[in-house]
């Protein structure tokens, strides 16, 4: 029995994210390990934040898809010793594939609710070039023997392509159009200075040239023209819709957050840049994964008692322009809607796998500071093997008059 039982939970607030430039597989990173890479996400936190005494972290969680060689051995115990962290603070990792960091957020969030901690790091790294998705798995043969899944289940590109079958009117076109809109609002994201404050440069060695610091993503490509996509391959399917423009690419990054109970954050001065609301995680048939956010949404809302016209911004994961072409049109939401992705997203910068839901939530963070007329903003993500992840943040930030926003982003 659990004797000393809360009145009612904590509330529990995000104090800071920052996360290394995303590098493309083979690329940036090439000879760097990724235990250095979330490490230097954790110190970078620690430099930000000066009034939180190391000690005062009660725990480590991070996130890998691929759990073997330099993001193994319990990723999260690993990056804390070796950020210097005292080693009275434990660390443990995480894996829900693409929605790892998300898990990692949720998780220690929860425990803060409770009173279990008052402070937590939570996160994820992936080097795919270093370690491919998959790697070293054995899929148990039943999946395929007892038809539990379809065989396109296991292969990411052939379950985007599905989520097209399931949505015609997703065609190709518009998937390439929205891929050009997230290479240009991340362009003018750079441009206007919106998303280097929360990048933590890295050295990066490289045997033949030696060092270079890394300061910016590396997968972005402001060139791309609607024609460049349009004549693109289509590896999955022939004649199919996917391609390596409408897609996120193959990604190398770490990502990291302080999560704080509220009245811990004021104790040690502590500046709150999200409160959560809430969150949700649903499964959806594994051959579809790309539909997973549409139902861990609508759970959220119901969940919290919003309702969709609540949310004044939207952070959503690029791992395919279909599938979140297929959450907006489920929400009924214009696929250039203002509320979504004002900084671009994972078609341009990258998706590094079990890091990017810290990205979505240090990407909304920063649009809260600077949009005090929005309440609530929520990010959300497709995973792996059928399954989506949404949270709910409020704006400490907010001004307007309570009650919803409209679809501009007003208070209403």
């Amino acid at each position: 029995m659990f004797l000393a039982a809360r009145d009612s939970v904590r509330d529990v607030v995000f104090v800071d994210g920052v996360r290394t430039p995303f590098g493309k597989a083979k690329g940036v990173y090439s000879e760097t390990r990724a235990d250095d890479l979330i490490v230097r996400v954790i110190r970078e936190l620690l430099r930000r934040n000066p009034s939180l005494p190391a000690e005062r972290v009660d725990e480590v969680a991070i996130a890998a898809t691929t759990q073997t060689g330099d993001q193994g051995l319990t990723i999260g115990r690993v990056a804390g010793i070796l950020s210097g962290l005292p080693q009275s603070v434990p660390g443990y990792a995480i894996d829900r594939m693409c929605a790892g960091a998300v898990t990692a957020v949720t998780t220690t969030a929860s425990a803060i609710a409770i009173g279990a901690y008052d402070v937590a790091i939570a996160g994820g790294v992936e080097h795919m070039g270093r370690h491919p998705m998959g790697e070293g798995a054995d899929p148990n043969p039943r999946f395929v023997s007892e038809q539990l899944v379809d065989l396109s289940a296991l292969v990411m590109g052939q379950t985007a392509e599905n989520v097209h079958d399931r949505y015609p009117a997703i065609t190709k076109a518009r998937a390439d159009a929205y891929a050009l809109a997230s290479q240009q609002k991340v362009a003018k994201a750079y441009a206007d200075g919106r998303i280097q404050p929360d990048l933590v440069p890295v050295a990066a060695r490289h045997v033949e040239s030696g060092w270079e610091l890394v300061t910016a993503d590396e997968p972005p490509r402001p060139e791309t023209t609607l024609e460049g996509l349009a004549g693109l391959k289509t590896p999955f399917r022939p004649h199919g819709r996917v391609t390596a423009g409408n897609a996120a690419g193959i990604n190398d990054g770490a990502t990291g957050c302080v999560l704080a109970a509220a009245d811990i954050a004021d104790e040690l001065g502590l500046t709150a840049k999200m409160t959560l609301v809430g969150f949700g995680f649903a499964g959806v048939e594994p051959h579809v994964m790309g539909v997973g956010p549409i139902p861990s949404t609508e759970k959220a809302l119901a969940r919290t008692g919003l309702s969709i016209d609540d949310i004044g911004l939207f952070e959503l994961n690029e791992a395919f322009a279909v599938q979140v072409l297929a959450f907006l049109d489920h929400f009924k939401i214009d696929d250039d809607d203002p509320r979504v992705n004002p900084y671009g997203g994972a078609i341009a910068l990258g998706h590094p796998l079990a890091s990017s839901g810290v990205r979505l939530m240090t990407q909304l963070a920063r649009q809260f500071t600077e949009r005090p007329e929005i309440r609530y903003g929520l990010t959300a993500m497709c995973v792996g093997l059928g399954m989506g992840a949404t949270t709910i943040w409020e704006n400490p930030h907010f001004e307007g008059a309570s009650g919803a926003t409209d679809r501009t982003g007003e208070a209403a």
